[in-house]
C-alpha cells in the first residue's frame, strides 16, 4: 500500500493530477499505519501480521 501512494504521489506530481496526489497521501498514511500496527504485533484485520 505504502509503494502504490508512492507511485500515486509521483505520477500526480509529474502529470499535474491534484486528486492522484490526495490519493497517493491517504495511502501512504494508511500503510504506515498498518506496518506501524503489525509491527508491534497488534493482529490488523484479523492477521498478525501486515505484508
Amino acid at each position: 500500500m505504502i509503494i502504490l501512494g508512492i507511485i500515486c504521489l509521483i505520477v500526480g506530481f509529474l502529470l499535474h493530477i491534484a486528486i492522484l496526489w490526495t490519493i497517493g497521501i491517504i495511502l501512504v498514511v494508511i500503510g504506515a499505519i498498518l506496518w506501524l500496527l503489525g509491527a508491534v504485533g497488534h493482529a490488523v484485520g484479523g492477521r498478525r501480521h501486515y505484508w
